[in-house]
């Protein structure tokens, strides 16, 4: 073997070494610690969390057991535009981190070229040589390869983060899915309370009714005046108002529902009964370590691991970069020569790159990587803080509507009483018309705020159950 082959051998080893021995310059990610309380404020055999966003999610709504709520969901699943560009930007950043992983490996190309060339004979050269006018044919059919060394750390770094980004977008798309299956779930529950409240107002339209016609003959016989019956058809008509005012409403709903499950709001209905009971119970016995499993907190995790390494990668800028090229081909001026053992051609070498001076660039890009990190800490740390809250609000939520349930059932059962005695008292004359619209006027001020609080505890079982992250 000759002696250039021989250090050529050499070389590429030493930078094989080189890359093994190589240490990637940056910090190594760790996870920022976090105040993590030992417990909610609300009861509960709570303790402390650990990571869990990795788990699967299961169809938590079916504890509703609703079967329109279950179709709902699976349309939203199935043809939700929302959800199918969070997909799409998933599978772009793991293709994006996939691109970045080739860094990491030789390129290798076959690049085949020929050409014609007509030199002058009136060119310039050097006395005494004379000149004149040729052709030639130039056929080249090389391999080239290309490898940049990665001793500090720039391309793995680089990768380090793709990687690091792509799992946050996963996390993303993770926690589209949970609002939209959330939201679903809670314009579902808001479209059946106004339901709810539409059944109350058709049969208090009904009432009012009946409630004229006695006052218009009560009118007749001289029993009362024309202000009741003038009081009579005002509250009449300003209950059909509201009414109407809840049937659009309902027809909002519903067109919100429809974009949800990636439906045209044209055509599209449900068959939503009016609430009735108490929603399910989550047992307070929940593990806090679900707090974990929430996708949004994942994603500003990872999104930090993914600023950290940045810092390496601008870091990388400040230390030589080494590549290695080579080639080794075939070059004939005829193509009936090319491929013969003495066309042969090869050429192979360092290049070695070593920052001096360029105006201070690689110093901004380094302490601007550092500062995106801080930011990321930061939002990370926010992110905590703000899913601790809405478990703590989804808590309290679920113990106070309950409560604020049973007083309005309290208020609808008096209510009802005060209506039905303030007829009577009407009808015997002992009092005026209007002590009849006020009575009727608070019971259904009474059942329309109970049927809401109904629809804000099933409402706040899906928020509690979306800040543990999904199922339990």
């Amino acid at each position: 073997m000759s002696e250039r082959p021989q250090r050529l051998q050499a070389g590429l080893l030493a930078a094989l070494l080189a890359v093994e021995a190589g240490c990637a310059v940056g910090p190594d990610y760790k996870r920022p610690a976090v105040e993590t309380p030992a417990a909610f404020s609300e009861s509960g055999p709570w303790k402390v969390a650990q990571p869990k966003d990795g788990l699967p999610k299961e169809a938590w709504w079916k504890v509703f057991n609703d079967p329109v709520l279950d179709g709902l969901e699976a349309k939203a699943l199935a043809a939700s535009p929302t959800l199918a560009a969070a997909l799409a930007r998933y599978d772009e950043a793991l293709a994006a981190a996939r691109a970045t992983r080739g860094s990491l490996y030789p390129s290798l190309s076959v690049n085949p070229s020929g050409s014609r060339a007509m030199y002058s004979a009136n060119r310039q050269t050097e006395y005494p040589a004379t000149t004149f006018a040729y052709s030639t044919n130039s056929f080249d059919l090389p391999l080239v390869l290309s490898y940049e060394v990665d001793i500090f750390g720039a391309a793995r770094r680089s990768v380090e983060s793709a990687r690091s980004l792509a799992e946050a977008q996963g996390a993303t798309y993770q926690n589209v899915l949970l609002t939209l299956e959330a939201g679903v779930a809670q314009n579902y529950f808001t479209l059946r309370s106004l339901v709810s409240q539409r059944e109350l107002l058709r049969r208090e339209v009904s009432l009012l009714s009946d409630a004229l016609e006695l006052v218009r003959k009560l009118r007749k016989g001289g029993a009362n005046s024309d202000l009741d019956v003038y009081q009579a058809e005002t509250e009449l008509a300003t209950v059909e108002s509201t009414a109407v005012a809840n049937d659009r409403a309902i027809a909002l709903q519903e067109h919100a529902l429809a974009v949800l499950v990636g439906r045209n709001p044209e055509g599209f209905a449900i068959e939503a009964a009016p609430l009735e009971g108490a929603p399910p119970f989550v047992p307070t016995g929940l593990p806090s370590e679900l707090l974990e499993r929430r996708p949004d907190v994942a994603s500003a995790e990872r999104t930090l691991a993914a600023a950290n390494a940045r810092i390496g990668v601008a870091k990388a800028a400040f230390f030589p970069s080494v590549g290695l090229t080579a080639f080794g081909g075939v070059n004939s001026s005829d193509l009936d020569t090319l491929l013969r053992w003495s066309s042969r051609e090869w050429a192979a070498g360092p290049l070695v790159s070593l920052p001096i001076f360029n105006g201070g660039t690689h110093l901004a890009n380094y302490r601007q990587a550092k500062a995106a990190y801080e930011e990321s800490v930061a939002t990370y740390r926010q992110q905590v803080l703000v899913a601790f809250q809405e478990v703590e609000d989804g808590l309290s939520d679920l113990r106070l509507l309950a409560r604020q349930a049973e007083a309005l059932e309290r208020a609808v059962d008096a209510s009802r009483s005060a209506a039905n005695l303030s007829v009577v008292r009407y009808k015997a004359g002992l009092v005026s018309y209007i002590e009849v619209i006020d009575s009727q006027r608070t019971q259904l001020s009474s059942e329309i705020s109970l049927t809401q609080a109904r629809a804000g505890r099933l409402e706040a079982t899906v928020l509690l159950v979306r800040a543990l992250g999904g199922g339990w």
